[in-house]
């Protein structure tokens, strides 16, 4: 009997227990239907989405300023991590995946029957990544190099350099950077960019960019993700795409089409929500020296640590069971002293929950 790859953080994040305040998830608060004026009009149960949604396609490709052929729709970015994966991955094929690592990425290479190996960001550099080490890692099977912009869960951004050095050294054996960018578009809002100011869609090279409306624009049930490579591969993932879903569901491709006609709304909104909360959270872990962070907070997550606790897991319990605080545990992120901070709700939901996390930080230094 072949055994199913699983993705822990997942399963905990659908069955765990409620909780008064809840920073463990990581979506911009959720949109209401007065958000997205003319909505009701766009509703279609009818629209035509063989090879994806024609007008959403179009929307993409003007948001990234490339041709739409270089686009393929998907539900959600986890389904857009999928797919690509399994259009590039075969059984047998070596995978590269970063870690920390939200962890469906490592299950989908494992679903597919890649051989996965690992390499490290580390909180001593900031959650970058060492293209030395990566570099050494590389093998003549190496089909796909997997990270995350900002890093889930740390929240910390490649640079530039980096995004190019991992091009460079993909090319080397003919494999495929995927860069999840889901957190990237609020991020650079938030810091007064344009939202693909930094895409690895803009580089030359053997990239695949994923991405979707949920993380930064607050349309999570919209299930509406994308991934962005060459024409090449994007066919390549269209035609997995026709094994995993065969096609989008018409409403929500109709809606997120529309919704990308509003992007200049929704992102004012995204702004408005998450530029004061990453200033609150700046401010609380300057206030806290003992909660260590690699970088102050720069997009919807951070992964804080407590200063010599290598396991945070007995604190976590405390502030869910003591003050009615979830946040997401780092075990879940192949990391047990750190916890995952999210950013991304009501303002007032976020102030709530740090102050009750100074308070267990009082209660754990007595």
């Amino acid at each position: 009997m072949i055994e199913t790859p699983l993705a822990p953080y997942l399963f905990w994040a659908k069955t765990r227990r409620p909780a008064a305040i809840d920073l463990a998830g990581s979506n911009l608060l959720a949109c209401a239907i007065d958000d997205l004026p003319g909505v009701r009009e766009a509703l279609d149960i009818s629209a035509r989405n063989d090879n994806g949604y024609e007008p959403l396609v179009d929307a993409i490709a003007r948001h990234y300023h490339i041709r739409a052929d270089r686009v393929a729709t998907a539900t959600g970015c986890s389904g857009a991590n999928f797919i690509t994966t399994a259009a590039l991955v075969g059984a047998g094929d070596h995978v590269l995946v970063e870690r920390p690592a939200y962890d469906p990425l490592v299950a989908a290479c494992r679903l597919v029957g890649a051989s996965v190996e690992r390499f490290e960001r580390r909180f001593a550099d900031q959650f970058a990544v060492d293209l030395d080490d990566l570099a050494r890692r590389l093998t003549p099977r190496t089909r796909l190099i997997v990270v995350t912009t900002p890093h889930n869960p740390s929240g910390v951004s490649l640079t530039s350099e980096t995004l190019h050095g991992l091009g460079a050294i993909a090319a080397r054996v003919g494999a495929t950077v995927l860069v999840d960018e889901v957190y990237l578009d609020v991020t650079s809002l938030i810091h007064g960019d344009g939202p693909t100011t930094h895409s690895a869609a803009r580089l030359d090279g053997p990239f695949v960019v994923t991405n979707s409306l949920t993380k930064s624009y607050g349309l999570a049930g919209l299930r509406c993700g994308w991934a962005i490579g060459s024409a090449t591969i994007a066919e390549r993932i269209r035609r997995a795409r026709d094994v995993v879903d065969n096609a989008g569901p018409a409403p929500a491709d109709r809606i997120g089409a529309h919704a990308f006609t509003l992007l200049a709304r929704l992102a004012d909104r995204a702004r408005d929500i998450l530029a004061g909360n990453v200033e609150r959270a700046r401010e609380f872990f300057a206030a806290h020296p003992r909660l260590e962070v690699a970088q102050l907070p720069r997009s919807p997550v951070t992964f804080p640590r407590i200063a010599r606790e290598p396991d945070a897991s007995a604190f976590i319990r405390h502030l869910l069971d003591r003050h009615g605080l979830a946040v997401a545990p780092g075990g879940f992120f192949e990391a047990p002293a750190h916890f995952r901070l999210s950013l991304a709700g009501a303002p007032d939901l976020l102030a709530r929950g740090l102050e009750k996390l100074g308070h267990g930080l009082h209660e754990l230094a007595s």
